[in-house]
């Protein structure tokens, strides 16, 4: 082994498998959405340089851009503040409740997530249907006709939908993530805990989510990116109807170039999004970072 660590030619021969793959597949395609994005090519008509335009028309014009925008704020927002504590919450008592129950719920919370995202948004469409969906009949059953809605149809309850939807696809992968870090936690500490009459809050609060929390942080790190990548719900659902207020900028791309063929502006909002991608990364690292690790 020592032998081989040694000869730079063997370690070049080693190396360049994977810096050839990683620039055929990662470098190339930056370098040619960069190249097209300051261009009006729409994928017939011969490309013509129109320099910074998609950029600026983007940036300063395209409500529609900011808007989906401000759409993966609230998913992230939704999935960091509604999904995540009850995942950590659901983990805990899954773990708490042993032998085969703990297997049975454990396997039953996770179905949602192994469920084909196209079998998802068909169930979701049927139960939010306004007239022979679940949800309306069980308002009509309590007595809350009033609150029946269109609900993928209506521009106020829309995105609360689709945010609702990702919450319960996800769940289950959130619930065993920490489901994971509430195993690893020494149980001779939960024990003398419950030794002491710790109540159920105290011990959440004092020994689990403090040991909980670098899998806090890798939790809220998915969340945002599962945020920043949203396409395949609700391109299903609403496509970003009604009235744009469900759109989500990777749907917002697909958009644009395949619907309304404009791959210069498409791949300037590619590019967009990766700088977004690379600032929200950034900034994640910065809050949920160690203090030691700054």
């Amino acid at each position: 082994m020592s032998k081989v660590l040694s000869n730079k030619k063997m370690i070049a021969l080693l190396v360049l498998p994977g810096i050839i793959i990683f620039c055929l597949v990662i470098l190339v395609p930056i370098f040619m959405s960069v190249f097209y994005s300051v261009t009006d090519y729409n994928g017939i008509d011969a490309m013509k340089f129109v320099g910074l335009t998609n950029y600026k028309k983007l940036i300063m014009d395209d409500k529609i851009m900011w808007l989906s925008i401000r759409n993966v704020f609230i998913l992230s927002a939704g999935l960091i503040i509604i999904q995540h504590p009850l995942s950590i919450v659901c983990a805990i008592y899954v773990d708490k409740a042993g032998g085969v129950w703990e297997k049975i719920f454990r396997v039953l919370i996770f179905i949602p997530s192994m469920t084909s995202v196209v079998v998802t948004a068909k169930l979701w469409m049927n139960m939010l249907d306004p007239t022979f969906g679940l949800v309306n009949k069980i308002l009509k059953a309590v007595g809350l006709t009033s609150w029946c809605q269109a609900w993928m149809t209506e521009t106020t309850t829309a995105l609360i939908a689709i945010v609702l939807i990702e919450i319960w696809v996800g769940f289950g992968w959130s619930m065993l993530i920490y489901y994971a870090g509430v195993k690893g936690i020494p149980s001779d500490q939960i024990d003398a805990a419950r030794i002491d009459g710790a109540a159920d809050g105290h011990l959440i609060t004092k020994i689990i989510l403090p040991q909980l929390k670098p899998i806090i942080r890798i939790n809220i790190t998915l969340a945002i990116v599962n945020a920043l990548k949203m396409m395949e719900t609700v391109y299903l659902t609403t496509n970003g109807a009604p009235g744009n207020t469900t759109q989500f900028v990777a749907n917002y791309l697909y958009v644009k170039a395949f619907s309304d063929q404009k791959y210069g502006y498409a791949n300037a909002i590619s590019v967009v999004f990766i700088v977004i991608c690379l600032i929200a990364n950034f900034i994640t690292k910065q809050i949920t970072a160690e203090r030691g690790e700054k």
